[in-house]
This record gives C-alpha cells, sequence and structure tokens, in this order.
C-alpha cells in the first residue's frame, strides 16, 4: 500500500540536480580567479605595450578589491537568501556580476571605473551568489558534508581554467584568444569586449543555475539516512546543533576556522595573482633563465590557466571527500603543512617547466581544499540549519586574505625584490594555520 508520505518523497526531485546547477553557477563565479589573463593586458611587458598602462599594484587592487567585496557580500547574500530564497539571491548574484563586467567593458583605461565594476561590482555579485549553492547543498547532503561542498564549489575552479583559455591561451594550442595583442600592442577594444563578453555569459551560467537552486522541505533526509548520534562526556546524547551568527561569535571554534582561513586564501591567493608575473619574472622566472627565456610567457600561461585552475577544482572535491573519511582537522592540518611546503618550494620551480606545473598544480589543489574543509566544518561546528549565515562570516577571512596575499606581491615585485619576501612569511603562516587546527574542535 503506498502511504501519503511515499508520494511525498517520489515528488521532490532528484538532489543530484542541485548539484549541476551548483557547478554551473560556481563556473560563473570563477571569473574572478580568471583575473592573472587580464594582468598583462592591462600592464603590458617590455616588449608589448598596453593601452591601459596600468601598473601591477593597480591590478593586484581590482583583484583584491573584487576579493574582499566578494567576503563581504556572502554575509549579504546569506541574510538575503534566507529572507528571500536561495534561488532569488544566486539569480540576483547573477545580474550584479553580470552588469559589472559588462560596465567594466565601457570605461576604458580609466583604474577607478575598472576598480569599481570589475572589482567591487563583480565581487558584490559574486558573493551572493557563491553562498547558496554550499547551503543548498548541504541541506540536501547532510550525508555528505564535505563531499558535495567540494562539488558545490567545484566549478569555480574550473570556471577560471574556462575562462582563461578563452582570454588569453598559450600560443602552442595554435589559436588566439579573445585577448589579442596588436602590432605589440594590448589595445582597449579587445579587452573590453572580452569583459562585455563575460558579463553576459556570467548572467546567463548563474541564471540558468539559479532554477534548481531551492531547499529541500523541513524534517527531510535521504532516504536511509539518520543522523549520527553524539555522545557527551557522560555518555548521553547531544542535542542538535543549531547555532545563529550571534551564538557562533562567542565560540573559540569561529575564530580558530577565520584565522585558518584567513592563512590558507592569503598564500593560494597571492599565487593565483601573480602567477603569471612571476613566471615571466626577468629576475626570478624562466625569463631569467637562457634555457627559457622565449618560452617564459607560454610557461606562464599553462601554469596559470591549466595547471593550477584544474587542480584547485579536483582539490575541492577530493579534500572534501577525504575530509568525510578523516575528519575535519586532520584534513586542514594535512593541507596547511602540504600548503606551507609548497609556498617554500615554489620560487625554486622557474629551473624547469616540468617543476613549475607540477607546483602550480599542486598549490591549486591545496588552495582547492579550503572551499570544501570550511564550509563543511562550520556546518560541523555550528549545524546546517544556518551554514549560510555563518558560513558568510567565516568567509570574510578569505576576503582579508585577498587583500593581504596579492598585494604583497605586488608591492614586492614594485619594489624590485625578490619573491622570496612574498613566499617566506606566506609558507611560515601556512605552518602557524596547521598549530591552530591541530588545537581545533568541532565542538566545546
Amino acid at each position: 500500500m503506498t502511504t501519503s508520505k511515499d508520494n511525498t518523497q517520489k515528488k521532490i526531485m532528484n538532489r543530484w540536480v542541485v548539484v549541476i546547477g551548483a557547478i554551473m553557477i560556481q563556473v560563473a563565479l570563477g571569473a574572478i580567479y580568471a583575473w592573472s589573463a587580464f594582468t598583462t593586458p592591462l600592464q603590458g611587458t617590455e616588449t608589448v605595450l598596453s593601452e591601459f598602462a596600468f601598473n601591477k599594484t593597480q591590478t593586484q587592487a581590482i583583484f583584491s578589491a573584487g576579493l574582499a567585496t566578494f567576503a563581504i557580500f556572502t554575509i549579504i547574500g546569506g541574510r538575503l537568501s534566507k529572507r528571500f530564497g536561495p534561488r532569488n539571491i544566486a539569480l540576483l548574484g547573477g545580474v550584479v556580476l553580470g552588469i559589472g563586467y559588462v560596465l567594466g567593458g565601457f570605461v576604458g583605461a580609466n583604474f577607478i571605473a575598472k576598480l569599481f565594476c570589475i572589482g567591487i561590482m563583480g565581487g558584490a555579485g559574486i558573493g551572493l551568489a557563491y553562498v547558496v549553492p554550499i547551503a543548498v547543498g548541504v541541506k540536501w547532503f547532510p550525508d555528505k558534508k564535505g563531499l558535495v561542498s567540494g562539488l558545490a564549489v567545484a566549478g569555480f575552479g574550473f570556471g577560471a581554467f574556462i575562462w582563461i583559455l578563452m582570454a588569453n591561451p598559450p600560443s602552442i594550442l595554435g589559436f588566439n584568444g579573445l585577448i589579442t595583442e596588436q602590432s605589440s600592442m594590448y589595445t582597449i577594444a579587445n579587452v573590453d569586449a572580452t569583459f562585455r563578453l563575460y558579463g553576459i555569459l556570467f548572467l546567463a551560467l548563474v541564471g540558468l543555475g539559479s532554477l534548481v537552486m531551492i531547499n529541500p522541505p523541513q524534517g527531510w533526509k535521504p532516504k536511509g539516512w539518520n543522523p549520527p548520534e553524539e555522545k557527551d562526556a557522560k555518555g548521553n546524547t547531544k542535542k542538535t546543533i543549531s547555532l545563529n551568527p550571534k551564538e557562533m561569535l562567542h565560540k573559540k571554534q569561529f575564530y580558530l576556522l577565520w584565522m585558518m582561513f584567513f592563512i590558507g586564501a592569503l598564500a593560494g591567493l597571492m599565487v593565483i595573482g601573480n602567477i603569471q608575473n612571476f613566471a615571466k619574472s626577468p629576475t626570478d622566472g624562466f625569463a631569467a633563465n637562457p634555457d627559457f627565456a622565449t618560452q617564459a610567457v607560454d610557461i606562464a600561461v599553462i601554469g596559470a590557466a591549466v595547471c593550477l585552475p584544474i587542480f584547485n577544482g579536483i582539490g575541492r572535491i577530493v579534500w572534501g571527500k577525504i575530509s568525510d573519511n578523516i575528519g575535519r582537522r586532520k584534513a586542514i592540518i594535512a593541507m596547511c603543512v602540504f600548503q606551507g611546503i609548497m609556498m617554500l618550494a615554489f620560487f625554486y620551480t622557474t629551473v624547469n617547466p616540468l617543476f613549475f606545473y607540477v607546483a602550480a598544480a599542486l598549490i591549486g589543489f591545496n588552495f582547492g581544499a579550503n572551499f570544501a574543509l570550511f564550509p563543511a566544518a562550520t556546518a560541523d561546528s555550528f549545524g546546517s540549519e544556518n551554514v549560510g549565515l555563518n558560513y558568510g562570516y567565516v568567509f570574510t577571512s578569505y576576503g582579508i586574505g585577498g587583500i593581504v596575499g596579492p598585494i604583497l606581491a605586488g608591492a614586492v615585485q614594485d619594489a624590485g625584490l625578490s619573491f622570496l619576501y612574498a613566499f617566506i612569511p606566506a609558507a611560515a603562516m601556512c605552518f602557524i594555520a596547521a598549530g591552530l587546527a591541530i588545537i581545533y574542535k568541532p565542538h566545546d
């Protein structure tokens, strides 16, 4: 005999559709990690000039403004999503992101206007939409929080790969990207046309993905799955955790997660924002190596456009699954130690392109872990009910890390110093983060 409960269960959509929609949204939001494709066209080089003529600090300022605004608006997006529904807020984010890039394609070489449209508006749109797939996904997959957090944001890393290749592919691929130099000059017309096209594509992808951003019914759980019972020191069953942001801010776990995420973001974003500048550096990069000087540009693009973003996406899925198996704390410790080692090693990889590609891939792989581990850890520590709101506060650490890391590396370059002055402090902080992870426990 079929019960009304059975009929209700049949009407509920397949939860994996949510994952597909999440990936579509995140592919568009990954635009911010494609920024390295625009740094050279906006700056120019010694041999190829740019009609924009921005300096390195200015290009990193646009990137950092986007990261900071992104982080702030994750809180706003979480609050609005709870009030107006996740589908509406995801769509709003897509509209703001798309319009920001389209407008940014009409302002030419005006640095302040570029900073506002691409950095601030683009970052705001990303922040509004970003938290939605994570929060909705965790509610549909309480049995696979780490894995689905990784899947929900995997598109972010893969999106960077797509957008970089479309804009500025390495010449060995045999085709021109949307941004091409003309007569040894990067023109405003080509670069701005790319910004406008990207804005339209971002709006379309987020709009389609937002259609399935719907929370499961109250009290729903996967068939055959029951929440594991947690015991306190006296052997009594603990109550289900469901903290709001105000309550969360009184817990030491919040501050530990915040600081660990800040460090992980600082190290990864320093490389993402500056990988092409590092590879092409005339003192530290391949341009200083007579064996590879003529290939420096292609090597830089392959590292930035292929190795790092692909493994960034893979890392989100793999580390999420690892954390489901060994626990969030152990996974965070392993990731931080691994990333610290890679930040130290990265400086010495410009002796051989293969070493550079492997290191870029591993840095991207570890960086991707942050976006699977910390949303899941937030749900573990403070509950899944308000994870969209709570994770927004944790995510502000990413925005601060996104200011400190890229701008530190940009300032080091403009001062004529070695990249070591940026990589060594980042590595040291990664080891500090591993120490913080050792004392982190999901609950008091």
